[in-house]
């Protein structure tokens, strides 16, 4: 018998959800992204999954 996880949503869906590149498609994500850079957070993007 296996554990079930919820919510287990796999790393690809959520970065092409919720990942750099999508960020930057939109005016309100490069908003989002710009809004953190302000705030002195490092926004890098992962390329490796």
């Amino acid at each position: 018998m296996t554990t079930h996880y919820q919510k287990r949503r796999s790393h690809v869906k959520r970065a092409r959800k919720l990942g750099f590149r999508a960020r930057m498609k939109t005016k309100n994500g490069r908003k989002t992204i710009n809004a953190k850079r302000r705030a002195g957070r490092s926004v890098t993007v992962r390329s490796n999954w």
